[in-house]
């Protein structure tokens, strides 16, 4: 899907943000970001359920596009 640009359409923008609702809710998400929670508290990690959301969609996010690249250059 790639990451959306500053002057992407609407419909784009929209595309983007149904695609992240789906990881957020996906089991998998979440439970990699309660893992990261219960490990960010232990480390005292300052607003560490914000910080293991975050960590855990970028981890969704980067994962998506190194399976693009790889799909890209695997043709």
């Amino acid at each position: 899907m790639g990451v959306p640009k500053f002057d992407s359409n609407e419909e784009e923008i929209k595309k983007w943000l149904s695609h992240i609702a789906l990881i957020c809710l996906s089991e998998e998400f979440q439970a990699l970001k309660t893992e990261l929670e219960k490990i960010y508290l232990q480390s005292n990690v300052e607003n560490f359920r914000l910080t293991a959301f975050q960590d855990a969609l970028y981890a969704f996010l980067a994962q998506e596009e190194d399976e693009r690249a790889y799909q890209t250059h695997a043709h």
